[in-house]
């Protein structure tokens, strides 16, 4: 997983380079929440044009950072969301909370 702040924009551009499961959700959670704590940032983009696979595991994880970045008062999107992994989004209800963007939007 990368992560790049934008400090112009406030920005945490979160890129998941690895499939979303009940293995990796921890170390990709810790990661994150270490990058939202230090930087503080007022939007956090999810980055999820290199993730293949999720399972719910990987929807606690999604759902559970929107919740520390909304308690802070900053807006959680996600972008390049490929079809498998939107649908997953769309079934859980994810996407009425979480936007999915445009890529050419960050």
């Amino acid at each position: 997983m990368n992560s790049v702040f934008l400090e112009k924009d406030k920005t945490l551009l979160v890129e998941i380079t690895e499939e979303i499961d009940h293995h990796t959700t921890d170390k990709i959670r810790r990661k994150i929440d270490d990058d939202i704590t230090r930087y503080m940032p007022r939007k956090v983009i999810f980055d999820f044009d290199k993730v293949s696979f999720m399972d719910s595991a990987g929807i606690g994880m999604i759902i559970g950072r929107y919740k520390m970045v909304n308690m802070l008062g900053g807006i959680t999107q996600m972008k390049n969301v490929k079809k498998s992994i939107r649908k997953i989004f769309e079934m859980s209800g994810v996407v009425k909370i979480i936007p999915i963007i445009d890529s050419m939007a960050s």
